[in-house]
């Protein structure tokens, strides 16, 4: 048996006014998706956990299978394996967004959504001015980086940027035991920044530049259970986010890398499928991310959100699944993490549609992939963690 699992990221939301009370996933035209659901079984999901903030870490960590009340230590020691950064027994991993900001308001949590060249540098000069055997930069994408630092603050409370959007910065700095030093750490970072040639050019070019850091979802390293050990299964996870390839590496698959992935709506999709059905003739299992939909909420964008969501239907899932027509037995598991409703422009904990199709599954009631048409759907499930063992039937 072959198993994939789809993830387009933040994908549910609310209905909207601009789509003539659909939500982008109603008003999109997704005849793959809908296929899944008419021939499949799903419904709705609690993805994210009351104990737990509605982030993309905890609702990818439980869509891997992992009770993220157990399991979760923080946001960026998922990005730190990604990265093969060890955090060892001391470190603690922040995660560092580049951001632009104007006086005290925090206007885009992605610096412009700057390409990784540029950001590469600006992290360097950072960490040649600031960093130094227990304070260590890292490189990531686009405006996603990874600040380890040993014996760092722990007990702090730190805000994820993108919630803050428009927002007072000063009301939102970290808190808690050793909080000042991060946000010393922070102030120096802005004169460092402004004297930057990378921002000086997006500057001339009417980009916005990175003139400030963020940093946030720190922890310890994260210790995962390998999924060949909880249901043998080896294979790869395909995502931009290094929050996503973390959570895999952790549980013991292999990160596939796949050229021209961006996480937002340029990325390359197509690849993302031809890579996934090449891993699937050596493994069994594959996780395929797509972060452009949640990308697109963010931004408070609903018709890029539609035209993310369409693009992952025509040109993820419905390749997908013609190349899974000649592969035998298989399964597909299909759910968002999380929501990332337009009007918010963040995300929310309420449940997301999802379903099951596949091998030895038969259809329910549902006619459409949507977050209404979920509600016809013949299982609605408490626990986001439990839908692998429905995918893999340790449940049935």
């Amino acid at each position: 048996m072959r198993y994939v699992v789809l993830v387009p990221d933040g994908a549910a939301d609310y209905p909207l006014d601009e789509l003539d009370g659909q939500t982008p996933l109603e008003a999109a035209v997704t005849p793959c998706m809908d296929r899944l659901a008419r021939e499949g079984t799903g419904g709705l999901v609690q993805m994210i956990p009351a104990q737990r903030h509605p982030g993309s870490d905890i609702g990818n960590l439980e869509i891997f299978g992992y009770d993220s009340r157990v399991y979760y230590t923080g946001r960026a020691p998922l990005e730190a394996a990604s990265m093969g950064v060890d955090l060892g027994d001391d470190g603690v991993a922040f995660r560092l967004n580049l951001i632009y900001g104007e006086g005290d308001v925090l206007i885009d949590y992605s610096a412009g959504h700057i390409a990784s060249e540029e950001a590469a540098e600006l992290v360097g000069a950072l960490a040649a001015e600031l960093g130094g055997p227990s304070l260590r930069f890292y490189p990531g994408v686009g405006y996603r980086h990874l600040l380890v630092w040993d014996r760092g603050p722990e007990e702090v409370e730190t805000y994820p940027p993108h919630d803050i959007m428009g927002e007072s910065m000063a009301a939102h700095e970290p808190t808690g035991e050793g909080a000042e030093r991060i946000r010393a750490l922070m102030a120096a970072a802005g004169p460092i920044l402004a004297a930057a040639p990378v921002n000086a050019a997006r500057s001339a070019r009417g980009e916005r530049p990175a003139n400030a850091i963020w940093l946030w979802g720190s922890g310890r390293a994260l210790r995962l259970t390998p999924l060949s050990e909880r249901y043998g299964l080896q294979g790869g996870v395909i995502s931009a986010v290094d929050l996503v390839r973390g959570i895999g590496k952790s549980a013991g698959l292999e990160v596939i890398e796949v050229p021209g992935i961006t996480g937002y709506l340029d990325t390359n999709y197509e690849g993302k499928a031809e890579y996934a059905l090449a891993a699937l003739q050596d493994a069994d299992f594959v996780y395929v991310h797509v972060e452009a939909p949640d990308e697109a909420g963010h931004n408070g964008d609903p018709q890029a959100k539609v035209q993310a969501i369409e693009d992952f239907d025509a040109r993820v899932v419905g390749p997908i699944l013609a190349g899974l027509e000649s592969m035998g037995l298989h399964r597909v598991l299909l759910t968002p993490d999380h929501r990332t409703p337009i009007v918010r422009r963040t995300h929310s904990r309420e449940p997301v549609p999802f379903v099951l199709w596949g091998t030895g599954i038969e259809a329910d009631s549902m006619q459409a992939y949507g977050e209404r048409a979920a509600e016809w759907g013949s299982m609605q499930v408490e626990h986001g963690h439990v839908l692998m063992d429905y995918l893999t039937e340790r449940c049935r």
